[in-house]
């Protein structure tokens, strides 16, 4: 269950940086929010998912 935790945090931090940088440029591109707010909720929603994932586990893995 160690390993699939770590692999679980690995991939936040990885989605994490992606989307500090990816946002921004999405953002600032020529169409903007209007054709790119798919992706930013799409990231999003993805980043909240994980953040339960790794949180529920490490309940139970520092105990």
């Amino acid at each position: 269950m160690t390993i699939a935790f770590q692999l679980a945090l690995l991939t936040l931090i990885a989605t994490s940086f992606l989307l500090v940088v990816g946002v921004p440029v999405a953002l600032a591109s020529p169409a903007g929010w209007s054709s790119n707010k798919n992706i930013v909720f799409s990231g999003a929603s993805l980043w909240i998912g994980l953040v339960s994932s790794v949180g529920i586990p490490n309940s139970f893995i520092s105990q």
